[in-house]
Formats: structure tokens, sequence, C-alpha cells
């Protein structure tokens, strides 16, 4: 209740989007792979970023 209001940082919103376009690309996987890879390359640029905070 008390963290209703609370702000995501910045590494969690990463993680968040990270998770969403691992997601949307395996249920693209069956329908068009083209996008699949898109999605997934994605996902791989955002963790590059995620690592850099890390850093």
């Amino acid at each position: 209740m008390f963290g209703l209001f609370k702000k995501k940082s910045e590494k969690q919103k990463l993680q968040d989007q990270y998770e969403a376009l691992l997601n949307e690309a395996h249920k693209l996987s069956t329908t068009n792979r083209k996008l699949s890879d898109q999605k997934v390359y994605e996902a791989e640029e955002i963790m590059k970023q995620l690592e850099k905070l890390m850093n």
C-alpha cells in the first residue's frame, strides 16, 4: 500500500521493457519471424543499456 505512489527506477523501467519485448517476440515467433527477430534485437539493445547502468 505504501509503495503505491513510488516511482520506478530507471533500471526497473528497462527491465520491464526488456521482458515485454521478449514476450512479444515469443508470441510473434509463430506468425512473423522477421518481426520477432526485430523485437529480440530491441530487447538486446535494452539489455546493453541495463549492463551500462550496472557498471
